[in-house]
């Protein structure tokens, strides 16, 4: 089977995500709105506030926009009352696909969903038809040439559960989602920072895609990122980094 290399799959998905900003900015308005809602409008009691929080500030959202969001949330009474809701599927070559959406309208959100799916070669699943491939956890990834050791002292400290470098240099922390905001304020104070962190859906094994298979599913994957309601995709799909 071809290699493919983990840390050029999550560039090469941090430059499509740069490149459709704007977009960007909507989804995570949205997840703001949503958390605060949910829990309250203080991000210190809040994680998943705390979490979209991160992002919005890692996409360079300005904070009145996002106090805006926390405060339309925590009111309760402007816009539209948003839920959040979730679909499975499989893409091509049989990779599983999770799809987390916030939508003001489920009927819409899995029309598009199916249809995105299914034009595409892919195919909506069942409730649980591919959940059992994922594990939620807290992931924290470090760039290569970060050290390992430090790393690796800092995150079992704060109660990790696996560390894991591959053959880039790539340094993978993986934490039960209970301990991933303990874990992150331990990598805060000790001056390291990951390239991309947050609570996930991690695949238990992967699907590696090559050549036109992997092109097929990467439209897919375009085509559901472009949807207004998906906020998060996860798939056990993995290409080949000349893809």
């Amino acid at each position: 089977m071809a290699g493919h290399s983990k840390w050029a799959n999550i560039q090469h998905r941090k430059g499509r995500q740069d490149a459709k900003r704007g977009k960007l900015w909507t989804k995570i308005i949205r997840e703001i709105t949503v958390a605060a809602r949910a829990a309250g409008p203080d991000p210190d009691s809040n994680p998943s506030l705390r979490m979209a929080w991160d992002k919005a500030t890692a996409a360079n959202m300005p904070k009145d926009n996002i106090q805006r969001a926390i405060l339309r949330g925590a009111g309760g009474a402007d816009g539209a009352n948003y839920e959040e809701v979730r679909y499975e599927g499989y893409g091509v070559g049989g990779a599983a696909i999770i799809i987390d959406c916030v939508t003001d309208n489920r009927t819409r959100t899995v029309a598009e969903v199916r249809h995105a799916l299914s034009k595409n070669g892919g195919n909506l699943g069942q409730d649980g038809s591919v959940a059992f491939m994922f594990q939620h956890c807290g992931q924290f990834l470090f760039a290569p040439g970060t050290s390992e050791d430090r790393v690796m002292e800092i995150a079992l400290e704060a109660g990790a559960e696996d560390i894991l470098t591959d053959e880039d240099g790539l340094i993978e922390v993986i934490s039960a989602p209970t301990d991933y905001a303990a874990v992150k304020t331990a990598f805060e104070q000790a001056g390291l920072a990951p390239e991309v962190h947050g609570l996930i859906m991690k695949p238990l094994n992967e699907t590696e895609l090559t050549g036109e298979d992997a092109e097929a599913m990467q439209k897919i994957l375009d085509v559901l990122e472009g949807l207004d309601d998906v906020q998060e995709i996860y798939t056990t799909a993995v290409f080949d980094e000349a893809d």
